[in-house]
Order: C-alpha cells, then sequence, then structure tokens
C-alpha cells in the first residue's frame, strides 16, 4: 500500500472514531432526560408507598399495609427519592463525560418542572408537607458518614419564590450557644416543619455532630443537642427520628431513636439493626427505613412502631428510599 493510501485509511478511521464518540456523548445526553421521566399513568395521584426499586432503578409504589411484592412499577429512574404536596425531587445521576448528577424537581404528574446540576454523589432528599421546601445532600468527598473523610453539600430550594440555597455552610451557626465558625463544618439531612420556615438538620465539625434547628426567615440555626444524625420529623411535628452514633466499630455504629421536641427525652427503637439512613415516617406511629438487602438484594425497607415497641417488619424487598404519598 502506497504512502499516500496509507495516509487515506488513517484518516478515515480517526473521522469514524471521532464521528463514534460524538454520537456516544450525543446519544448519553439526550438519554438521560428520558431515562427521568416516569411513564405517563405513573403518577402521586393514588395514596400508597413510594420507594426506589434497587433492581431497576426506578421508582415504584405499593398500597399502604399491603402484602410485600403488590407493587406498581413505571415510576422516574433515581437514586433518591422524596414527595409530598404536589412535589417530588428526584435525585439521579446521568451518563456522559464526564458523568452529571442533578436534582430532578417533579409535578404531582411526575413532569420534570426544573433541572439542577448537583455536585456530587447524591444521598438525601427531602419535600416540606406542603411541597414547597425541597432540600438535598450530596457527597462532594468521600461516599459514607462511616469515617471522617468525607465532605457534603445540602441544598434547599424555596419553590413559591425560585430562590435556591446551594449549600447550607452560609447560614450563621450558633453550637452550645455560642456563635461557631469552622471550616469543617457540613450539613446534612434536612427535614422541614409545617410552617415551611423551620427545619432541623445534621451538623459536623470537629469529630462530633450535633442535631440542629434553623429558621428561613431570621437565617440562623442553633444546636439542640449533640450525637444526632439524618433526622425526620414526624407528620404532627412534635418528634424525631435520627440515628444515633453508638458504637465506634464500623459494622454497626448506628441505632434508630426518636427524641421528645418538647422534653428532649428520647427512646430507641425496635430495630437492633445499624441503620444509615434518613428514616420516614409514614403516619405519626410508624417509621419506615432500608437496610442492607437479603438474599442478595441491594437493601430492603422496614417498618418498626415509633414508640420503641413491638417488631420490625419487612415492608418492601429490593427496595430503598421509602415515602408515604397521601
Amino acid at each position: 500500500m502506497s504512502p499516500r493510501a496509507k495516509l487515506a485509511v488513517v484518516v478515515v478511521a480517526v473521522l469514524l472514531l471521532a464521528t463514534g464518540s460524538l454520537g456516544y456523548v450525543l446519544h448519553s445526553a439526550h438519554r438521560g432526560p428520558q431515562q427521568a421521566a416516569a411513564d405517563g399513568s405513573f403518577t402521586l395521584e393514588g395514596p400508597g408507598l413510594y420507594f426506589r426499586d434497587t433492581a431497576t432503578g426506578r421508582i415504584a409504589r405499593q398500597p399502604l399495609g399491603a402484602p410485600r411484592g403488590a407493587r406498581t412499577g413505571g415510576g422516574p429512574e433515581c437514586e433518591r427519592f422524596y414527595a409530598a404536596g404536589d412535589t417530588a425531587v428526584c435525585l439521579r445521576r446521568e451518563p456522559g463525560v464526564p458523568p452529571r448528577a442533578y436534582a430532578v424537581i417533579l409535578d404531582r404528574r411526575l413532569r420534570e418542572v426544573r433541572r439542577i446540576a448537583v455536585p456530587g454523589i447524591p444521598n438525601r432528599a427531602r419535600v416540606s408537607a406542603s411541597g414547597r421546601m425541597l432540600s438535598w445532600t450530596v457527597f462532594a468527598v468521600g461516599d459514607s458518614y462511616a469515617t471522617t473523610a468525607f465532605s457534603t453539600r445540602t441544598s434547599i430550594l424555596d419553590l413559591r419564590t425560585g430562590y435556591l440555597i446551594k449549600s447550607m455552610e452560609e447560614i450563621p451557626l450558633t453550637l452550645t450557644g455560642a456563635r461557631y465558625h469552622a471550616p469543617d463544618v457540613n450539613y446534612w439531612g434536612v427535614t422541614f416543619a409545617r410552617d415551611d420556615n423551620r427545619f432541623y438538620a445534621t451538623v459536623s465539625t470537629k469529630g462530633r455532630t450535633y442535631l440542629v434547628e434553623g429558621n428561613m426567615a431570621a437565617w440562623s440555626a442553633k444546636s439542640l443537642r449533640e450525637n444526632a444524625e439524618c433526622p425526620s420529623l414526624s407528620p404532627d411535628n412534635t418528634r424525631i427520628a435520627f440515628k444515633k452514633k453508638v458504637s465506634d466499630g464500623p459494622a454497626a455504629p448506628w441505632r434508630l431513636y426518636v427524641l421528645d421536641l418538647a422534653t428532649l427525652n428520647e427512646h430507641p427503637l425496635a430495630e437492633r439493626h445499624s441503620v444509615d439512613d434518613q428514616a420516614a415516617w409514614l403516619d405519626d406511629r410508624t417509621v419506615a427505613y432500608a437496610l442492607p438487602g437479603r438474599a442478595g438484594r441491594a437493601s430492603d425497607v422496614w417498618t418498626v412502631p415509633a414508640d420503641g415497641n413491638g417488631a420490625p417488619r419487612l415492608s418492601a424487598a429490593g427496595a430503598s428510599s421509602p415515602v408515604a404519598v397521601r
């Protein structure tokens, strides 16, 4: 083959590779939003327990209190999901070069209304009871709360005004009665009160965690107690379910507790396994959460009475990110 012919072959090969790569990128960029969409018949209109089906990555639902397995699929593809009022938030990663993560805001028919790029690995999500206030947490560095080598980024979005707080670290913080500043402050696990103004969250600094109460109007946050993570406010706004560190061992560091906000008294729940999740209240009596799955499943959703009595019950096999929609 002559040098000119060889050169022509090389040029054609390079063009084909470039075209193929461009086609893959364009296909991935186009494919992402389609993956996030739910089937038209899958909405938040019917009451039920909604959760992420770990086998498909899509949101599914089953009737509240229904036997395990009585589920309907076809929801959007999410890594973390939560819904309340007429709003849902879906945290997901999409293919591309480089891959990207988004907080996708959905209406009651699970149609996308807004998409916000998030700088990290999706981890926690919450929506206030009215559907107005949304929050999400991503791991910016690391991928586990069980180590000190992590950094989070937590955002809050007010749907009524459209105002986005990109990082909660901007909120003036008071710890144990004194104004506090430190470069290692991390927020995560926001939960909103019914007034859409008060909220609770975890703050971590100097190797310690705190439950903080925040006020959006006053633009402030203050600590209520130490050693409380991933708070979840009960529907009647009187109690908080949270995970408490009970061991320094990596195998089982946490246990679920419930805190009475009026007295600040706490009690453990009947679930004795270590729960690394932001629990969700199904009603004022029941808490749901995910645990590592059995029989090869990634995770399962369990429920337990909030008063500390009773026993855990498997509610949805192969599931995570539970939320009750009514």
